[in-house]
């Protein structure tokens, strides 16, 4: 038997599906339009959302609320690791970590003559995990993603134990 929905079961619901959701369709605007291109933590970043998108679709046709609930916490906690992901890579961006990747550029180019620059520069990947591509109030992509996604997730965990 299905047992109906509280409110706060629905806004937990409503929420695990747009904010994976939207920060995929603002990660694919600024690339598609906007020309920023991703570089490989920024696909990390993505595909916990591309995941986090089907317990969320699957939580609003399951007509048992134990199962409803836990679809909507998984979706939570993959929203949640895109977040982590994201403190990682404003993390490296901002110069407080080593980066974990090859597109992280560690090569100190002083000391070289013009062509080992040259040689060093060409064998550098085009997009660099370590270089913000776009910042709004010092805070980068990677940094607004992280600050939605632990928050959202935050909210979504908060509203399921208001439901239950």
């Amino acid at each position: 038997m299905a047992v109906p929905r509280t409110r706060n079961e629905t806004r937990a619901n409503m929420l695990a599906l747009l904010i994976p959701a939207a920060l995929l369709a603002g990660a694919w605007a600024s690339q598609l339009i906007g020309g920023l291109y991703p570089c490989e933590m920024c696909h990390w970043q993505r595909w916990p959302h591309y995941a986090a998108l089907v317990p969320a679709l699957l939580a609003f046709v399951v007509p048992q609320r134990s199962i409803r609930g836990s679809l909507v916490i998984l979706a939570a906690l993959l929203i949640a690791v895109s977040g982590v992901i994201g403190v990682a890579h404003a993390g490296v961006e901002y110069g407080w970590w080593q980066g974990f990747t090859a597109c992280t550029s560690t090569v100190d180019l002083t000391g070289l003559s013009a062509a080992d620059r040259l040689s060093a520069i060409m064998k550098a990947p085009v997009i660099r995990c370590d270089v913000a591509q776009w910042t709004l109030g010092g805070i980068s992509l990677a940094g607004f993603n992280a600050i939605i996604s632990l928050g959202g997730a935050a909210a979504i965990l908060l509203l399921m134990r208001k439901a239950r």
